[in-house]
């Protein structure tokens, strides 16, 4: 089956149906009218950055998930919104795998927490003035990792018999 194209006089409108689906908490059509208006203006930064946030929305604590998020990130022009739209992604997966409570998904969390307060840092220092959307990220990551109380992996302390 063959997808319609987007008329280049219906994005601005096509582009607010997207932010209000995923304000309704439809992250798919977000998605999919994200990648109508990107097939029809490819370098839309506002549409990478909803398709984005939409995917990120379904991360369900699968990492194939994840690396799809994360193609989109090189479409961003701007250094900050990639570090930043980074973060965002590892934040999103840290917060899908706590849901997930799977063995070691405490740890797996902490991990992709971690991460996201590494971006969130290189954010901030790239971040415009006035712009504290990094530090606020970071501090939301730190206090879910005190709230649940999450710690690294134990490193495995594993003596084969015989060595």
């Amino acid at each position: 089956m063959e997808l319609k194209s987007l008329h280049k006089s219906s994005v601005a409108s096509a582009f607010e149906k997207a932010k209000h689906y995923r304000l309704l908490n439809d992250p798919e059509n977000a998605e999919s009218i994200c990648l109508d208006i990107l097939k029809v203006v490819p370098d839309h930064q506002e549409a990478t950055e909803v398709l984005i946030l939409a995917l990120a929305d379904q991360f369900d604590g699968g990492s194939q998930q994840v690396k799809q998020a994360q193609t989109y990130l090189n479409q961003l022009k701007n250094e900050f919104q990639r570090t930043y739209f980074a973060g965002l992604i590892c934040e999103r997966a840290a917060r899908a795998t706590l849901a997930n409570a799977t063995p070691f998904s405490r740890s797996t969390a902490y991990g992709w927490f971690s991460d996201a307060m590494e971006h969130f840092n290189q954010a901030e220092a790239l971040s415009p003035a006035g712009n504290n959307d990094a530090i606020l990220r970071w501090n939301s990551c730190a206090r879910s990792i005190q709230k649940h109380k999450l710690k690294p992996r134990a490193d495995d302390n594993f003596v084969a018999y015989g060595d």
